[in-house]
């Protein structure tokens, strides 16, 4: 239906029919192509809600107060090396990765969608990627880290070199132009939401928010904690976010959604799985913190075969069991987002040295 506004001595027609074909045609990929950035009306409503919500969780590092980390740190007596250990290896593996996943989201993902809804909350996406970049080198400034060591870490740890190369093969892949209209090339596509939202956001990095978090419950490192749980918080909308544009390019395009297809994405999340259990048996060589490697390993199969159920896949290990039950409270996949509802409104912007009360804690 065309309705004609009147102004003045001139006519203007807005044709709502060609408003709603331009609707009807807005895809994950393929879609309507427009140098307009016109969000309305929006049809991945779910997009808008995600991106919304971080918004609300927005966040800053120099927020949190690192005082009571660097006594920690400084002292001989209160830490043991396999603690430091840990925590070096976080931040090392972190250092790397966060920026991988950014330059993905920002350079390939981003560059592919074609509805401005889904456009709008991958830009937010990146932009957390930044900031959780921005924490680490509060960490490693904070605590007075050689910084070469956290690159030498990321550049010489096998497990490491090796978890970084299974998620940025695939991305590669992708960074040149190719015909998303064919089936193999969207395959291509929706295995790389699929990798990096499922196997490395959603698998591969909650071996070490376990250790760090294990630290945290024990009182140590408190600001450190702090940023990971605030990270961990962001990492669940980036697992939705991926997930449901995985799911609605499916549902969009059919005919990759094969036998085939299924088991391949079901074979890239054993690989993810097995890089991750090396890298746990690096970070826990052995049993501390009053955790073995072994339960860590169950872990990983456990969160896994989460990501593949919600992704419409079969388990890999069916029957396995959470061997954390405490850590279920601090990141269970349904709670993560409720981290910190009392948190403070008003912040005051920390430095690295001032103190923190109890109750933040």
């Amino acid at each position: 239906m065309a309705k004609i506004y009147k102004i003045g001595n001139k006519d203007f027609l807005l044709d709502e029919q060609k408003a709603k074909e331009v609707y009807s045609a807005k895809k994950v990929i393929n879609g309507h192509e427009t140098m307009t950035f016109n969000l309305l009306p929006l049809k991945y409503t779910w997009a808008y809600d995600i991106y919304r919500n971080m918004k609300a969780n927005h966040w800053e590092p120099e927020d949190i107060s690192m005082q009571k980390d660097i006594e920690q740190w400084k002292s001989q007596d209160f830490l043991s090396d396999n603690e430091r250990w840990i925590i070096m290896m976080g931040i090392g593996y972190f250092s790397a990765a966060e920026g991988i996943v950014g330059d993905n989201i920002l350079h390939v993902v981003r560059e592919n969608v074609t509805a401005p809804e889904l456009k709008l909350v991958l830009g937010r996406h990146t932009h957390e990627e930044n900031i959780h970049a921005d924490s680490l080198l509060y960490m490693i400034s904070s605590l007075g880290i050689n910084p070469h060591e956290c690159e030498a870490m990321f550049e010489q740890i096998g497990t490491i070199k090796r978890k970084n190369s299974f998620v940025t093969k695939v991305s590669q892949s992708l960074r040149r132009d190719l015909d998303l209209t064919k089936t193999e090339n969207k395959q291509l596509f929706a295995k790389n939401l699929f990798v990096f939202g499922q196997c490395m956001e959603g698998t591969q990095f909650y071996g070490l928010f376990g250790m760090i978090l294990s630290l945290y419950r024990q009182n140590k490192f408190p600001g450190i904690g702090q940023m990971f749980r605030y990270t961990l918080r962001d990492e669940s909308n980036h697992i939705e976010l991926l997930r449901n544009l995985f799911m609605d390019l499916v549902s969009e395009n059919p005919d990759i959604w094969n036998s085939d297809f299924k088991e391949e994405l079901r074979s890239l999340m054993s690989e993810a799985i097995r890089l991750e259990k090396e890298f746990i048996d690096d970070c826990l060589p052995v049993s501390s913190i009053g955790l073995s490697p072994d339960e860590f390993k169950q872990y990983i199969d456990y969160i896994a075969n989460r990501r593949l159920k919600s992704c419409g896949l079969e388990e890999l290990t069916p029957g396995i069991t959470n061997p954390l039950p405490w850590l279920a409270e601090l990141m269970d996949i349904k709670k993560e987002q409720n981290f910190f509802e009392g948190r403070v409104t008003e912040y005051q912007k920390a430095s690295s040295l001032e103190t923190v009360d109890d109750d933040e804690l």
